[in-house]
């Protein structure tokens, strides 16, 4: 393995780190981004220092929790397009975008004031990705008339 590349985690710390990820999204979504890091080691079932192990700051985790969040939804597009026509697909995937939108509470402004200039980059990588999933869902609408 070349130098400077991260390790693959264990098994058991990828599951950690999927569980803290999981919990913070929903503790983001209910009480905002300044909500208790115990709370969220709490309903992830780790510690706190398991927690800071894998997400050193506040904003490390913000950062991960709203790029999985986008990663989520762009994922839906494609899948979408194999369940609905490509209207109906358009329109489930507004709803989702929606339900998104609202469930982002405080976590642009949060990543704003946490990481300063170098938000820019989460920024335009997470529009990037949400372009892409609109215009393939609007290209095959597009395409069929």
């Amino acid at each position: 393995m070349p130098s400077g590349s991260p390790r693959p985690l264990r098994a058991d710390a990828a599951r950690n780190r999927a569980s803290i990820l999981g919990a913070a999204a929903e503790v983001f979504a209910a009480a905002g981004t300044d909500a208790p890091l115990e709370e969220i080691a709490r309903r992830a079932e780790v510690g706190i220092g398991t927690l800071y192990r894998h997400f050193p700051t506040r904003a490390a985790l913000i950062e991960q929790v709203y790029r999985g969040r986008v990663d989520a939804l762009c994922a839906t597009a494609p899948e979408l397009l194999e369940r609905f026509t490509p209207v109906q697909a358009l329109e489930e995937w507004v709803l989702s975008f929606t339900a998104y939108v609202g469930q982002k509470r405080g976590m642009v402004a949060a990543l704003r004031a946490a990481m300063g200039e170098d938000v820019a980059t989460v920024f335009t990588d997470t529009h990037e990705k949400l372009s892409a999933a609109t215009t393939l869902l609007l290209d095959a609408a597009r395409h069929k008339g």
